[in-house]
Formats: C-alpha cells, sequence, structure tokens
C-alpha cells in the first residue's frame, strides 16, 4: 500500500505491518476523543515515525496514487480529526 505523510513524501508499506500500526491508531483515537493533547502528539508521532521505519521510500519524482494519507507531524488535533473515519486513521484491511 502507497501511504503518504502530508508535508513530507510517499512509502511503500506492507499490509503484513497494519496491525502494529492499527494500535497506535487507536490509541491515537482514544486521546483524541478525550482531549489529551500531550499523549495525542505522542502517539501521532510514534505512529509517524513507525511508518517511515517500516515504510520503503517511494523517490521524490514518483507519482504513484496514496491509498492512506497520513497527517503531518505538526498537525493540531483538530486538523487530524477532520481526516479520521470512524475506524481512525488507519482503515481495516
Amino acid at each position: 500500500m502507497i501511504v503518504r505523510i502530508m508535508g513530507e513524501g510517499q512509502v511503500r508499506l506492507a499490509e503484513s505491518h497494519f496491525a502494529e500500526l492499527d494500535g497506535l491508531d487507536d490509541e491515537l483515537l482514544a486521546e483524541m476523543e478525550t482531549g489529551d493533547d500531550t499523549g495525542f502528539r505522542r502517539t501521532l508521532h510514534a505512529l509517524l515515525d513507525r511508518v517511515r521505519e517500516l515504510g520503503d521510500p517511494l523517490p521524490d519524482d514518483s507519482l504513484e496514487p496514496s491509498e492512506l494519507i497520513l497527517p503531518s507531524p505538526d498537525a493540531t488535533l483538530e486538523e487530524v480529526r477532520s481526516l479520521l473515519s470512524d475506524d481512525g486513521l488507519i482503515p481495516p484491511l
């Protein structure tokens, strides 16, 4: 799956990694629901760091369509809330 982090670039991420990312996504969703801005910031950075670590970066000039778009590391709680579906940022596979 091709994943874009807003303001950065794209990575190719194997579907086998989504179970781990889903756990971080659930944690992020819970923190957003309670308004825990500190926890939200920590978990968002952890989620994006794992995507970067697990994914294979695509060249900057690649024009692959992104199947999943994640917020930038400096996104606000409200900006991330606007990207959420009922399942969080990471859709079930």
